[in-house]
């Protein structure tokens, strides 16, 4: 059975003004629903299935957004900051209008994949600690690495520097240098700057550069250049709605 909702609820949540606005606009005779101009803001539509139109805009209705963001450096994952510049800076007028927010976050060096949305649910389900979601990152550090002695030890969890102990992880060195090693690290839960205290606890290494390439299902779309943005296809957002 479909839902119906207020028109003036439907209309302002896609952002086409304050319920007092879209009062007047269809008094002034603006709105049509299914072709014909409505005089009511209060009259019940079905946003999902009914033609809904203001001027000359066809109003395509979204209850949930779900946007697949590269996140560059020097932006802050928030929603909103004073002094920093945040991601949802980098979305247009229209997407902001849905107030997403980032399920997770990256740090403000961090690069990556990021995804914002306004599904509290689906973020949940994300970033719950009980559900140790995989995310994964390449990792480069200021010096060599042992691949087999590290890879078994982020394999039995890494004791960081306040003792506590990680979960297990996965990690493959990529390549080694005696000045830089580039490493990818699989990650099942997020303590603050966890990647960082990690290969500092288990190897002395610093980290110079890290970015998240895939998040649950989600891998990072290497189209995206750093500040670019998609919304999720289809089959993305399925394999996101399947993690229980």
């Amino acid at each position: 059975m479909r839902t119906t909702q207020r028109l003036d609820k439907v209309l302002a949540h896609m952002g086409i003004g304050t319920r007092s606005e879209i009062k007047k606009m269809v008094k002034s005779g603006r709105v049509r629903v299914n072709g014909e101009t409505v005089s009511d803001s209060s009259v019940h539509v079905q946003p999902e299935s009914d033609r809904i139109e203001v001027g000359d805009r066809v109003i395509q209705y979204k209850q949930h957004i779900y946007i697949m963001m590269h996140k560059p450096q020097g932006v802050i994952s928030a929603t909103e900051d004073v002094r920093e510049r945040t991601v949802l800076d980098l979305l247009d007028e229209e997407m902001r209008r849905f107030r997403p927010f980032p399920a997770g976050r990256l740090d403000k060096d961090a690069t990556g994949l990021l995804l914002l949305t306004n599904d509290g649910g689906l973020a949940h389900r994300l970033l719950s600690p009980v559900k140790h979601v995989d995310k994964t990152y390449e990792v480069e550090v200021d010096g060599p690495l042992d691949a087999d002695e590290l890879a078994r030890r982020f394999a039995e969890g890494v004791v960081l520097e306040d003792g506590y102990r990680t979960l297990p992880a996965d990690l493959r060195v990529r390549e080694s240098g005696p000045h830089r090693s580039v490493a990818e690290l699989t990650i099942r839960e997020g303590k603050f700057h966890q990647v960082k205290r990690m290969f500092a606890s288990a190897a002395g290494r610093k980290v110079t550069r890290l970015k998240r390439i895939r998040m649950g299902p989600l891998r990072l779309d290497e189209r995206l250049a750093p500040g670019e943005w998609r919304e999720l296809t289809e089959p993305e957002l399925a394999a996101l709605n399947a993690l229980k």
